[in-house]
């Protein structure tokens, strides 16, 4: 008979204890501690570069851990985020392959269903250890749960299809449907939500809360971790340097994780603040011993002698005090502070009127004063991007026209940044600003400056923005579209690749800004947090005779 990996189902366990992982000199994970059990749900945040993927290889044992240890009792499936190229492979080779114990289980039942009935030595026993074994992996059913699961995340389904002719987000739905179909006991998925659409979104949140099995989801989707994840590991910097564990799923994450940073700065205020009360006592005590000591003239110098040596006691005194007292909390992470963005009350900031690109976004109107908020919606094709690039006057409409009021000031952060420079991110964004005074769109006293926004590290300001991640340099360009103090602030899928901690406190900020608002998304958390905002729902058309496009707010 085939050596089977079958699951474990109710006996299932995956543990690991005080795990550590260095590379290249760097401390990556620092004492982790999980106990994934069947039913648990473990949601894993963080910056990015703080091991979240690491985390999951050493999870499922690509990775050896430098200290600590990792348990498992039964079977494991694991989807990276990187797709590797396909060659020669079709639909139906990647299904078997991920069903192969399945396969095996039912040809091994048939194999001694032959012996049994040929009354061959120990044949009942080698029936009944195959039969066991194909009820425990339910092999009949595989392919129909594939096949469940490929239908739900709107993946190719065709088992004769070449991968090398389909694209990554398509490969991905169909290896991420192969895990599912094989019903592992742990699933550990990077990121899952990549290259899915409402539909396959809503599918896979279904799926996972009704997985028997553990998972384990590293992701920055919001709406994903709320609808699924029972526990929260947060990777991101802690008082301790310990990873964050919080219960209550995701609404307990944000409660805790709040708490924990305000008592961290609170803490660390308050030894900074004992640190310049002793600072400043050692220099009163220097002075007097220097100047204050002095006794009036004609005074013996045995009187001198002996005040001379109070006051070097107590020089000696505060100085040891100081010396004990270690500013031992290291710093907190920098908030997200919004600049005041200014109002223009009783002016039309931005209207626009029956706006059109041919292919791309169909008739379209609106008009914004300060205060205002919209929402933007609509699937992939609908005109998104477009609408926002016609309104930031980077793209001219073939039909219509904008009004933008005389000295409205206006930025756009688009959903890409644009190609990276070699210069340092603080020398670019001083620059900007530079230029900004120079045209008159800012008087000197309206700059804000890079670090006042929370946005980068001092460190990360240092670095060429070439250097920076894919989530720095987005922090990047929201600093550099804030830096003008828009009137009208315009976002385009503002949420791509930030930090969810970041997408919190900006998503507070725009409800409670004076600036005019409008934000072009897709994230479902997003678009619930902004739900009560006024809608402008676009929609893909085949063609102008469908309709005259969007309707007009």
């Amino acid at each position: 008979m085939t050596t089977l990996d079958l699951p474990a189902r109710d006996r299932a366990q995956l543990n690991c204890a005080r795990v550590r992982v260095d590379r290249g000199g760097r401390t990556v994970l620092h004492d982790v501690e999980m106990k994934v059990s069947p039913g648990s749900r473990w949601g894993v945040v963080g910056e990015n570069g703080r091991g979240k993927s690491t985390l999951l290889h050493v999870l499922a044992g690509l990775l050896t851990p430098d200290e600590g240890t990792v348990h498992r009792v039964g079977t494991l499936a694991l989807a990276e985020q990187e797709m590797p190229a396909e060659e020669e492979r079709t639909v139906g080779d990647f299904i078997d392959e991920y069903l192969a114990d399945a396969r095996a289980a039912l040809r091994d039942l048939d194999t001694a269903a032959k012996a049994l009935a040929a009354e061959r030595p120990r044949a009942e026993q080698a029936y009944a250890d195959a039969l066991e074994a194909a009820q425990a992996l339910d092999a009949w059913d595989a392919d129909r749960r594939v096949d469940v699961a490929l239908d739900g995340l709107g993946a190719v389904s065709d088992r004769a299809r070449p991968l090398a002719t389909l694209s990554v987000g398509q490969r991905y739905r169909i290896r991420l449907a192969c895990l599912l179909g094989a019903e592992q006991d742990f699933l550990l998925l990077d990121e899952p939500t990549n290259h899915l659409d409402l539909a396959g979104l809503e599918y896979l949140t279904a799926r996972l809360r009704a997985h028997a099995g553990g998972v384990v989801v590293v992701s920055h989707d919001r709406a994903l971790l709320a609808d699924v994840a029972t526990t929260i590991l947060d990777l991101d910097p802690t008082r301790d340097g310990r990873p964050g564990v919080y219960g209550g799923g995701y609404a307990g994450y944000r409660e805790g994780r709040e708490a924990e940073l305000a008592r961290w700065e609170e803490e660390y205020e308050q030894q900074l603040s004992e640190h310049v009360r002793l600072q400043q006592a050692l220099s009163e005590a220097q002075n007097r011993l220097s100047t204050g000591w002095r006794p009036p003239k004609g005074t013996g110098k045995h009187q001198r002698a002996t005040r001379a040596g109070a006051l070097v006691r107590s020089v000696h005194r505060r100085q040891d005090d100081l010396d004990r007292h270690q500013v031992t909390a290291p710093v907190p992470p920098r908030r997200f502070s919004m600049p005041g963005l200014p109002a223009w009350p009783g002016v039309v900031l931005l209207r626009a009127e029956g706006v059109a690109v041919g292919g791309r976004l169909h008739s379209t109107s609106l008009s914004l004063t300060s205060g205002d908020r919209l929402a933007v919606t609509g699937p992939n094709g609908a005109g998104k991007s477009t609408l926002l690039s016609v309104l930031a006057g980077r793209l001219a409409p073939d039909t219509g026209r904008v009004h933008r009021a005389r000295g409205v000031r206006l930025r756009l952060l688009g959903q890409e940044s644009p190609r990276a420079t070699h210069r340092r991110a603080r020398d670019l964004y001083e620059a900007h600003t530079a230029r900004l005074v120079t045209a008159g769109v800012l008087k000197e006293g309206e700059v804000v400056g890079l670090g006042s926004l929370g946005l980068l590290t001092s460190r990360d300001a240092g670095k060429p923005v070439a250097e920076l991640s894919m989530g720095q340099q987005r922090r990047l360009d929201l600093a550099l579209a804030l830096a003008a103090r828009p009137h009208v602030l315009l976002l385009d899928e503002p949420t791509n690749h930030l930090s969810i901690a970041l997408v919190d406190e900006l998503t507070e900020a725009l409800h409670s800004t004076d600036a005019a608002v409008v934000v072009a998304t897709h994230d479902r958390r997003l678009r619930r947090d902004i739900s009560g905002w006024p809608h402008l729902a676009l929609a893909r058309r085949r063609s102008a005779e469908q309709g005259a496009g969007a309707a007009a707010l």
